[in-house]
């Protein structure tokens, strides 16, 4: 099934994934959970016990969480996991492109967002050894 991957410190990307309850396990690294955090018919499906077994932090969800470890997102069909619409799969890779890095401080953690940067490349430079 196609799905959105997000592994921590990297940016998000559509991949294909396998149905079957290991290859899912495989990818979060343990049990799975799945959270249904919008209306939108998609999971988020990460370790059950991520931040038991201190996995790092990845992405802070809806301002009410930090999901820790690998995870993914996935379409729901009925009571089933499927591939996301190419809607979704556009929609949740530009949601979470931006890995984010949480720093310790007395008053909680605060969170980073890492965009990137393209430097645009200098027009018309001349090699320094350029003669007229």
């Amino acid at each position: 099934m196609q799905v959105v991957l997000v592994e921590p410190g990297k940016a998000a990307r559509i991949t294909e994934i396998g149905e079957d309850l290991q290859d899912m396990q495989e990818i979060v690294g343990g049990l799975i959970q799945a959270l249904y955090p919008w209306e939108d018919p998609a999971a988020i499906v990460c370790n059950d016990e991520g931040k038991i077994m201190g996995l790092p932090l990845n992405r802070v969800l809806e301002d009410y969480d930090i999901i820790t470890g690998t995870f993914f997102i996935c379409g729901i069909q009925g009571e089933n996991f499927s591939s996301l619409t190419e809607q979704q799969l556009q929609k949740y890779q530009q949601k979470f492109r931006c890995p984010e890095k949480f720093i310790p401080t007395p008053n909680g953690l605060l969170c980073l967002r890492i965009e990137s940067v393209v430097t645009p490349k200098e027009k018309n430079k001349k090699p320094s050894n350029y003669e007229r």
